[in-house]
Formats: C-alpha cells, sequence, structure tokens
C-alpha cells in the first residue's frame, strides 16, 4: 500500500470503528439525531406563534434549526476523543501499523457523518411541517456548501476540546459554548428583536453570519457579505481545530 493510500484506508477504518461506537449509543444517537428534531418541534409548534419574523415561522427557522442539529452532535465526539485517550487506545494505536492522523480524520469523519444524518432529519421534518424553499439549484448546492464547511470546522474544533480534556466527563461540557451560541443568535430569532446588549452580541458573534448565508441560500437570496464572513469564521475554526488537535495529540499520545 502507497504512503498516498494508507492513511486513507486507516482513516476508513477509523471511521467505521467510530461509527459502530454512534450506532451503539442511543444517548448519543438522541442527542446527535432526534434531540435536533424534537427542538424543531417545540420551536415551530409551542413558540413559533408567538414570534414575528416578517413570514411562515418554519421557513425562518429552518436554517437555524439546521445549525442547531449540528452543534447538537459535538458533546458524543468530544466525549469519545477524550475516551479514547484516557483509556489509552490512542497509545495502543501507537505501537500498531496505523497513520496516527487517521485517528483524528477518523473521528472528523463520523462527526461529519453524523450531521448529514441528523440534517437530513432537520430537513425532512422541516418540509413535513410546511417548510417551502424557492432556492435553485446552484442556490442549494450553496447551502450544502455552507453546511459541509461548518460542520467540517465544527468538527475539527470538538476533536480539539476532546483531545485537551483532563477527563471524558468534562469533555461533554468543553462544547456547551457551542451548542448555545445558536440560541444566542439568529437561528430562533431575529438579532434586531433582542434587547440591547444581546443583540449586538447575537449581530457579531460567529454563527449569525453562518445562519444567515444560509438562510439567503434556501430563500433564493444569498448574500455575498455573509458568505465571506460564515466561510471566513468556518475557515479559522478549522485551522485552529487542526492545528490544535494535531499539536496536543502529538504531546499526549
Amino acid at each position: 500500500m502507497s504512503t498516498l493510500t494508507a492513511p486513507l484506508a486507516d482513516s476508513s477504518i477509523m471511521l467505521r470503528r467510530n461509527a459502530r461506537h454512534i450506532a451503539r449509543s442511543p444517548v448519543t444517537i438522541f442527542n446527535a439525531a432526534l434531540m435536533p428534531v424534537v427542538m424543531m418541534l417545540i420551536f415551530v409548534y409551542v413558540f413559533g406563534n408567538a414570534f414575528d419574523v416578517g413570514g411562515d415561522y418554519i421557513d425562518y427557522a429552518t436554517p437555524g434549526l439546521i445549525l442547531l442539529a449540528i452543534s447538537y452532535g459535538l458533546s458524543g465526539t468530544a466525549v469519545a476523543v477524550s475516551s479514547d485517550m484516557a483509556k489509552g487506545i490512542i497509545n495502543r494505536f501507537k505501537v500498531m501499523d496505523v497513520s496516527r492522523g487517521a485517528v483524528l480524520t477518523g473521528h472528523v469523519a463520523a462527526t461529519i457523518l453524523t450531521n448529514v444524518v441528523a440534517i437530513a432529519a432537520v430537513v425532512g421534518v422541516a418540509f413535513a411541517l410546511g417548510f417551502r424553499s424557492p432556492a435553485t439549484s446552484l442556490e442549494w448546492l450553496g447551502a450544502i456548501g455552507i453546511m459541509a464547511a461548518t460542520s467540517f470546522a465544527a468538527s475539527w474544533l470538538t476533536v480539539a476540546l476532546g483531545m485537551a480534556a483532563k477527563t471524558p466527563e468534562s469533555a461533554g461540557m468543553t462544547v456547551v459554548p457551542l451548542i448555545m451560541l445558536p440560541f444566542v443568535s439568529s437561528a430562533i430569532v431575529p438579532a434586531d428583536k433582542m434587547g440591547p446588549g444581546v443583540r449586538q452580541f447575537a449581530q457579531y458573534q460567529p454563527f449569525t453570519p453562518i445562519i444567515e448565508s444560509l438562510r439567503g441560500f434556501l430563500t433564493g437570496t444569498p448574500s455575498g457579505g455573509y458568505t465571506a464572513a460564515a466561510l471566513a469564521w468556518c475557515a479559522g475554526f478549522a485551522v485552529i481545530g487542526y492545528v490544535w488537535s494535531r499539536a496536543t495529540f502529538n504531546k499526549r499520545a
């Protein structure tokens, strides 16, 4: 096997390993795939009529709930990475003929795969609840690109947080900011409906341009400014997560 294909083959093996672990964990499946759907039902049916968003609430909320679907699955990844470190699994891989980068790549790939399932569930339920998108095929590709970039960046940042955590229990807490930040953004209600202080935070925090970019593509009104800001935030998170996780991996493993 060549030096190019060996890491890919090892990453594929790690992806299958992590996917099996996720499939055997009902809590992880609920948090990653079912909880976003539950949140969608609550916000649309319980709170939806209380929000003035200038149109159908399901059309407004779906992009934000897609981002929530991505963030809700991150805690399982952080705990899994930290567990591998705490239980010595990583050190066991070191004495085997396994590419070092494949261990991290496998966790990132498994997280992205989980996100794909969660996003598909949210979008499917959204269409069942009345969500309609006038987006063209090209705009749908743009929306998929934003979702892919966000999932990729969040996955690397989560792997880094999981590796930096001292215990699996604390690893789950490290991603709480990533889970909570979408609630203080334009995901659920427009930022200009919020009170002073919170409004400014919501307007300038990283998830708002990502949500607004996704919302623009899905509503057929893409914004170049929001998309550029969203891609810049995703690139920054991905670089920080990759460099941080590799440095921690080389130090601890």
